[in-house]
């Protein structure tokens, strides 16, 4: 299961940047939209598609599990996090099991329609005719590895006895 792990997080890692680059990528085409477009009345014709379609849902999904894992999402408890006894270990383990049933879910249609799209050669015409299949691809790719880690985290951790971290860095809160 270690080897399990590790290969999961060199995933989530490789995944991560790519999501980080479409954060940048993003940025990078929107400021050299808005300069062409005051200094030169021209602007970046694929700006919007590329963005739009491929960007976007890559640095939305790309990114979920490493997230995940590191502790970075908002969440709303509505039941505390730490329960004693077999109780609080079933709460525990369903905390990351149902969540894992809904994106895999998702990956499940999202991949559908993805392998749909990219079999019937879904085009978005434009500047640019962008194949739609592959922009639609990244969704079941970024949700299906976060059902992977929690599927990892609820069979090989204990999450009822790891601290959750600080979202400021530094020392795990002990609470």
């Amino acid at each position: 299961m270690k080897f399990l792990g590790k290969l999961l997080t060199k995933i989530e890692d490789t995944l991560h940047i790519g999501g980080c680059l479409g954060l940048v990528a993003v940025a990078a085409l929107i400021n050299a939209d808005i300069l062409l477009r005051l200094f030169f009345n021209r602007p970046v014709q694929i700006q919007f598609e590329l963005t739009e379609l491929y960007l976007m849902p890559a640095l939305a999904t790309l990114s979920l599990s490493r997230v995940f894992r590191d502790g970075g999402h908002l969440a709303l408890d509505f039941v505390p996090e730490h329960l004693p006894g077999v109780f609080g270990r079933v709460v525990a383990k369903l905390r990351l099991l149902l969540p894992a049933l809904f994106f895999g879910a998702v990956t499940w249609m999202s991949g559908k329609f993805a392998f749909k799209a990219i079999s019937n050669g879904d085009v978005e015409y434009g500047a640019i005719d962008w194949p739609l299949g592959w922009a639609y691809a990244v969704i079941p790719l970024g949700c299906s590895v976060l059902v992977l880690r929690l599927l990892h985290d609820a069979f090989t951790r204990k999450p009822w006895s790891v601290p959750t971290t600080n979202p400021m860095g530094g020392k795990p809160n002990e609470t």
